[in-house]
């Protein structure tokens, strides 16, 4: 999964960035438009993968990964000069999904470039930004699919009416302001539009970025695969750093003063993961104890296929059992004699946590 970290200037980006990452990349130094990437690769902390790691010793663990990256250019009113510049926009269109990060704190040392502090405004710009280039990307397709069947030139006329139908579709929820992923378009219809980079289609966490001591914002932002969340961005950083820095005492010390219940990183790969609508489940061995991240409801070869396009060719079944039962019973051989290591077919679906140990022939 990756996911880009957006926002206007002087939104604390990567002050965020920092926090997710651990990471010290300088801040406050605001790119003015210009085209920039921070990157970043995360391992998803699970105390699952921990305590199967105590049981099965193997050589290696793997965690799940999440890559972020601290993307700068983005300004209010690109739109007003021809549009997103290129290079963000091909940046974009491979992120899975957005962190926008958007400014709620006051500070005296970084003025606002606006002049004013003003969370729903900002908010508002960056998704007219991202509107405004969907619109355009859309309706140059209208105006092909149209000209083709004009002249007689579609293939298959049929498919060409059924696509004109669902991009005049897009057109009109773009036309009442609405973002694309308020749409609940099918894995058929998801799949045709991926290679046009539609900024609004993306699923989305909105971070407030409050100050430490500031109350958190509650906003009417009530939009599908959109998650809103608060961030003290600064003390968060702060508290990451003294994670990285393996301060346990002083980050616990600061965490009960500031009332912090979870790092960040933590609560925003828990988001993350809410959003994309993923989970995980477990390979284990004397070799390696890994953690997979799957789609929820994808069935036992699309598991299969995640660890390798062999293992999904040549399925015959996956030897299944819950991460609860096995830590319950101790062993694989205790999950075996009590029934509960499975065998599942190709139609199985994988829960969160299912430890797969998958049978095939190629």
């Amino acid at each position: 999964m990756k996911l880009g970290i957006v926002g206007l200037p002087g939104a604390g980006k990567t002050t965020i960035f920092n926090a997710l990452t651990k990471g010290d990349a300088p801040t406050g130094q605001s790119m003015g438009g210009r085209f920039d990437v921070l990157t970043a690769i995360v391992d998803v902390k699970d105390e699952r993968i921990d305590k199967l790691t105590a049981m099965f010793n193997p050589k290696k663990t793997t965690y799940a990964r999440i890559t972020y990256t601290d993307v700068a250019g983005l300004k209010k009113g690109a739109s007003d000069g021809g549009g997103l510049p290129g290079e963000l926009l091909n940046h974009l269109a491979t992120l899975d999904g957005f962190v926008h990060v958007v400014r709620a704190f006051e500070s005296e040392i970084y003025p606002h470039p606006d002049g004013s502090v003003d969370a729903a405004r900002d908010l508002e710009a960056v998704d007219t930004e991202f509107l405004l280039n969907d619109i355009g990307v859309v309706e140059r397709r209208i105006e092909k699919i149209e000209d083709s069947l004009r002249k007689g030139a579609a293939k298959d006329k049929g498919a060409a009416q059924k696509e004109l139908a669902m991009f005049q579709l897009l057109n009109d929820t773009l036309g009442d302001e609405r973002p694309l992923r308020s749409l609940d378009l099918d894995e058929e219809q998801l799949k045709s539009l991926r290679g046009y980079g539609l900024l609004t289609l993306k699923p989305t966490v909105v971070i407030f970025n409050i100050g430490d001591d500031q109350d958190e914002i509650e906003a009417a932002y009530d939009f599908p695969k959109t998650i809103v969340s608060n961030l003290r961005g600064k003390l968060e950083m702060e508290l990451s750093q003294l994670s990285a820095m393996g301060d346990e005492e002083s980050l616990e010390m600061f965490m009960e003063e500031y009332d912090v219940q979870e790092l960040s990183l933590d609560k925003v790969i828990r988001l993350s993961y809410d959003l994309m609508g993923l989970h995980a489940f477990f390979t284990v061995g004397e070799d390696e104890v890994r953690a997979w991240t799957i789609e929820r409801g994808a069935d036992a070869v699309k598991a299969a296929g995640s660890i390798h396009s062999d293992l999904a060719k040549g399925f015959i079944r996956a030897e299944t059992v819950a991460y609860d039962d096995l830590m319950t019973l101790g062993s694989m051989a205790e999950a075996r004699n009590a029934g509960k290591l499975r065998q599942e077919g190709k139609t199985y679906i994988v829960q969160d946590g299912d430890i797969i140990n998958v049978k095939f022939n190629v």
